[in-house]
């Protein structure tokens, strides 16, 4: 489904890519999968456990890519950034070619966004805080991955110091994040109004703004 008609339908694909090498121990990754595995319409495809050896079916997974919209990366945000099966997953599936350069046009037009959870909390994530760098810009290597495949970039959604929250706070964030996957497969939630901060979309958008403007005038 191309995005103008997807958009025109209400509705999204979304495939979630859940990463966690054990998630027995993380008690919030555990409650963010268990919110969002059995929606309808949703595909949550754990990597971890369809490939213990990291040995990733290239072939298969760009199929996968290819029948959804919205991709989303949900892990823990281990060293400020994903667990090692995703750097695996993006260096063997977003081939040259098919995802981006020459020929690369494949990913044209979707969506891609990060879903994590930190031991710090959101105060650590500052200029002048313990961590120093704002969490958008240690996900920026996603976001450039994004705008060199062509794909917009969603803002992160985030669960920080999920451990330490009250069983209250910690179930309504996994609402909010139940919520917004829902949003974004009905069509309630428009993904081109949920860019990161200061994203600027890729050209390979132009040709739908165009057609957006045109149904404007």
């Amino acid at each position: 489904m191309t995005l103008a008609l997807a958009l025109s339908s209400g509705r999204m694909k979304v495939l979630i890519l859940f990463a966690h090498p054990r998630p027995s121990r993380s008690l919030v990754q555990r409650m963010l999968y268990d919110a969002v595995r059995e929606l309808s319409g949703i595909t949550v495809h754990d990597l971890y456990a369809a490939y213990p050896d990291f040995e990733i079916d290239v072939e298969r997974e760009q199929e996968r890519l290819l029948a959804h919209d919205v991709i989303v990366l949900q892990h823990p945000f281990y060293w400020y950034s994903s667990p090692a099966i995703i750097k695996e997953w993006l260096d063997r599936v977003l081939e040259i070619g098919w995802a981006y350069g020459p020929g690369g046009n494949r990913l044209h037009r979707k969506f891609l966004m990060n879903a994590i959870s930190t031991g710090g909390d959101a105060a650590a994530y500052h200029h002048g805080g313990r961590n120093r760098f704002e969490i958008a810009d240690l996900l920026s290597p996603f976001n450039q991955s994004a705008h060199l495949c062509g794909m917009g970039y969603l803002e992160p959604f985030a669960v920080f110091a999920g451990h330490w929250m009250t069983s209250e706070d910690l179930a309504l964030r996994i609402s909010d994040y139940q919520g917004l996957i829902e949003g974004l497969r009905d069509g309630h939630i428009d993904p081109l109004t949920r860019l990161a901060k200061g994203y600027t979309l890729p050209l390979a958008f132009e040709g739908h703004r165009s057609q957006k403007k045109r149904h404007a005038t």
